[in-house]
């Protein structure tokens, strides 16, 4: 089974004034950190919320020209067992490149097999719901 894991990232940036400002410099930091070898994760910018009144705030919190970014790293783990072992797989690979950053599991997606998607459509034509080839029609 293959799995697309989505990773919470904590990314300190230094010596920046705005949101904005601090959310461009630790995609450019995590992408710098994780290209070449894991060139495959997707980086885009994390959700929060206030745990009161669940209103959306900015991915980054600014305290004395330092911040904090919620950063969310997308990446597909191949041929796992199960769930946990896709997140396993997911923290190990991304923690061995962003060291002192911290990770949390936010969602674990399994994709559907190939080899089941084949068998459908296989199962399909033997039904006769797909539409029979052109040839077919031009001899009736």
């Amino acid at each position: 089974m293959d799995c697309r894991v989505v990773v919470e990232a904590a990314v300190p940036v230094y010596d920046v004034g705005t949101a904005d400002e601090a959310v461009r410099i630790a995609i450019s930091k995590t992408g710098e950190m994780l290209n070449p070898d894991l060139n495959y994760v997707e980086i885009n910018m994390g959700e929060r919320a206030c745990p009161h009144c669940h209103e959306e705030l900015d991915p980054a919190f600014i305290a004395a020209d330092e911040s904090l970014v919620a950063l969310e790293l997308e990446m597909t783990v191949f041929n796992v067992e199960r769930d946990e072992h896709a997140s396993r797989i997911a923290r190990k690979e991304i923690g061995q490149r962003l060291t002192n950053i911290p990770l949390d599991i936010v969602e674990i997606e399994q994709l559907p097999d190939e080899d089941e998607e084949s068998e459908e459509t296989a199962d399909a034509e033997e039904e006769g719901d797909i539409l029979p080839e052109f040839e077919e029609l031009i001899d009736e």
